[in-house]
């Protein structure tokens, strides 16, 4: 709103007073980004004790599970749903400093609030009912699905308009690009359903994969700090014509856009990560880990970086997978793998001190990230 005010409303009458012309600047995109960064950051810092008070006022404290780390009980009563405070951080600061016509910029935030409404379901039940599960898991799942496959279809329409492409980029490969839309002979509409199972599968999986990784203070939201620079990065090349073409990447005009979004996304992270840093003074819940993950997920499918997205986001795919393999081996062997699954936990009943494996996933994350970064030109 305030990027058409200052840009649009008042930049036109610089003819009339000279000292509009320093409105020039809210064109670049740049500017408008690292301003949606401070901006969001600003309203988490300013809302964050006000929201703390309100969720204690209202008794709305973390149920710890009884199968969890007996360090962990002591955490019971915290705060939680405190990821309230990143959605409305993101949403605000992006709807004042993107350009509102670029339809990108609603699908990223009709995405964030859809699974950040989920996540609020879901956190709500558990604490209605005073235990730690909420919405049953066919609801839980079912909810993100319909959300994401949602996504695709709004992403197909735009692909015939001419402003998205459905061809899916591979790391280390410049001319490997395979359009996951079918160009089928009869039922064409059929050719569109491997695009929206592939949509579905990354979105629904970051919004889970981030949503188990927050086990620990500050962990999650640490590792989505480091997600959200590098796909801030990712993003601005991918909407910019010569730098897309020189790391040999899918140009997509409007994109670019989007890195507004992504800079309100890391700086709400930032603000968030100053209360939830050990030991927290609120948890995210559901509402933010599902919110961060879907939007994270959702930016990855726009710019065309969902098989990147596993090594960018390397920590959540190594939580997510150590769930599963452990899931599975009992079935199957009635033995576990690891002591506690997700892994942070397995980590801790090593012996390892809380601070110790939030740092340490940290580094590991930040490695990911900058390995993701370093395979653009490696083509």
């Amino acid at each position: 709103m305030l990027y058409h005010l200052l840009w649009e409303g008042l930049y036109p009458y610089r003819s009339e007073w000279e000292a509009l012309s320093v409105l020039n600047v809210f064109q670049y995109i740049t500017l408008r980004t690292a301003i949606a960064s401070v901006t969001a950051l600003g309203i988490s810092l300013l809302l964050g004790p006000w929201l703390i008070r309100k969720l204690r006022d209202f008794q709305i404290g973390q149920n710890i599970r009884e199968e969890g780390p007996r360090s962990h009980q002591a955490k019971a009563g915290t705060p939680t749903m405190g990821g309230v405070l990143i959605v409305v951080s993101i949403v605000v600061s992006t709807a004042l400093w993107i350009d509102l016509t670029n339809p990108f910029g609603w699908v990223l935030v009709g995405a964030t609030l859809a699974f950040g409404v989920i996540g609020f379901t879901d956190d709500y039940i558990k604490i209605v009912r005073r235990r730690s599960l909420g919405l049953r898991g066919y609801a839980k799942m079912g909810l993100q699905v319909a959300t994401a496959t949602l996504v695709g279809v709004v992403l197909l329409r735009l692909t015939d308009q001419g402003l998205f492409s459905t061809r899916l980029t591979v790391p280390f490969f410049k001319t490997f690009t395979p359009d996951l839309v079918w160009n089928l002979p009869v039922l064409a509409w059929l050719g569109a359903i491997p695009f929206l199972i592939f949509v579905a599968l990354v979105i629904v999986g970051s919004s889970n994969a981030v949503n188990l990784t927050d086990g620990l203070d500050g962990l999650a939201i640490g590792c989505v700090l480091v997600a959200s620079g590098a796909l801030t990065m990712l993003t601005y090349v991918t909407g910019h014509v010569d730098f897309a073409a020189y790391l040999d990447l899918q140009y997509i005009e409007h994109v670019a856009e989007m890195t507004v979004f992504c800079g309100a996304l890391f700086g709400a992270s930032m603000g968030f990560l100053w209360y939830n840093a050990h030991p927290a003074e609120v948890f995210m819940g559901d509402v933010g880990s599902l919110a961060l993950g879907g939007a994270i997920g959702t930016i990855a499918v726009v710019i065309r970086q969902e098989l990147l997205l596993i090594s960018i986001g390397g920590i959540f795919v190594v939580e997510a997978l150590s769930v599963m393999i452990q899931v599975v081996s009992f079935k199957l062997r009635g033995k576990r793998v690891f002591r506690m699954a997700p892994i942070h936990h397995h980590y801790e009943l090593l012996g390892w001190t809380e601070s110790k494996v939030i740092i340490r996933f940290w580094i590991a994350a930040l490695l990911f990230a900058l390995f993701s970064l370093s395979t653009l030109k490696l083509r």
